[in-house]
Order: structure tokens, then C-alpha cells, then sequence
């Protein structure tokens, strides 16, 4: 499957996404801000990034502009508490490739997620 960073700061949402991506067999590694994303981002080849908003360092936005200047299309998704109208919208002209609210429905997450992820050819 695939190899998903989670950039979230929430220590209990953190597990919680992990969990879920993990068992539906995908390689998950986590980060709880801009900086540890970072480091994680420019040590390990990711699929897809799974991009808390507010997070600490910068927020979501600065890591995503950074990702964007070495991959235009990995999978970012925003993760983000943020469901307001207009939201999905704004997140989608900034650069992600989708957006999933808080709180998540753990049934239909792991689905949810896996719908942005690019096919291999």
C-alpha cells in the first residue's frame, strides 16, 4: 500500500489516524509540526501527506508551499477541524489535493483517505 506522512499535532488524533491507516495495511509515519514533518519530508519518499492546518512552526500552509516546490503532485490532504463553507474550497486553491474534517468518521476515514492517493501506472 502506500507510505503516508500525518502531520498532526494532536497527540490522540495522531494515534487515532495511525491506527486506521496502519490496518488498512499502509506504512505510516507521523509528525507533530512543521519542523518534524520537515525533517521526516526530506529523510523518507512519502506517497501522500495527511496535513494538519494549525500546527506548530508555521502551520500547515508553509509545510505545504515547501512541498510544492519539489512535488507538485503528491497527495497532500488537509486535515483540519476547519469545515466551514468556503473552506474546502480555499484549502483546494492553496495547493492541497483534498481536504477531510475533524472528527473524522473512523469508518469511512481509511476510504476517504486512500480516494486522493495517486494510482501507480
Amino acid at each position: 500500500m502506500a507510505r503516508i506522512l500525518v502531520v498532526e499535532d494532536d497527540l490522540w488524533s495522531r494515534r487515532l489516524v495511525f491506527e486506521l491507516l496502519v490496518l488498512r495495511g499502509h506504512d505510516v509515519l507521523c509528525a507533530s509540526g512543521v519542523s518534524d514533518g520537515r525533517a521526516q519530508l526530506d529523510s523518507v519518499r512519502f506517497d501522500a501527506v495527511l496535513l494538519d492546518i494549525n500546527i506548530p512552526g508555521g502551520g500547515g500552509e508553509l509545510l505545504l508551499q515547501e512541498i510544492r516546490e519539489y512535488n507538485a503532485v503528491m497527495p497532500v490532504i488537509a486535515f483540519t477541524a476547519s469545515a466551514m463553507a468556503g473552506d474546502r474550497e480555499r484549502f483546494l486553491a492553496e495547493g492541497f489535493t483534498g481536504h477531510v474534517s475533524k472528527p473524522i468518521d473512523v469508518k469511512s476515514f481509511g476510504e476517504t483517505v486512500e480516494s486522493y492517493l495517486i494510482s501507480p501506472a
